[in-house]
């Protein structure tokens, strides 16, 4: 039976796909891949978190993502979230509406993740924190 685990068989994820072309989207649409758990969500996330400097509705979409439960389970590496590379995309951006939002999404996570976040960006308040996307 094709599909049908054998014993001692390491079983293979399923495939993915192309990619999406998330530069072809609305920030609605992308917002909508990461709600739905889409397997590219982190990519439209990223795509997201791009348009921050110059789209304040990507800023406060990217801010309202940040807050769910999937993205601040989902690693990046180590202790870097999905949700903390969007706050930290929201930091970078440094425009006002930017700055505002990841304060809020910021103040949404638990006081734990918050000290943990505050210790890997090396800062003792959020609103000290100015770091650099390449």
């Amino acid at each position: 039976m094709e599909g049908t685990a054998v014993p001692g068989e390491v079983p293979q994820l399923p495939r993915r796909g192309p990619a999406p072309p998330v530069d072809r989207m609305s920030n609605a649409e992308l917002a909508r891949m990461v709600e739905s758990e889409h397997p590219y969500r982190g990519k439209a996330l990223f795509e997201l978190s791009d348009r921050i400097p110059h789209d304040d509705d990507a800023a406060t979409k990217v801010a309202m993502l940040s807050r769910l439960t999937s993205l601040r389970q989902a690693r990046l590496f180590d202790r870097v979230s999905l949700a903390w590379s969007a706050i930290i995309a929201l930091l970078a951006a440094e425009t006002t509406h930017s700055r505002e939002s990841a304060y809020e999404a910021f103040g949404a996570l638990e006081p734990e993740e918050q000290r943990d976040m505050l210790d890997y960006l090396e800062v003792s308040a959020i609103e000290e924190a100015h770091p650099r996307i390449a």
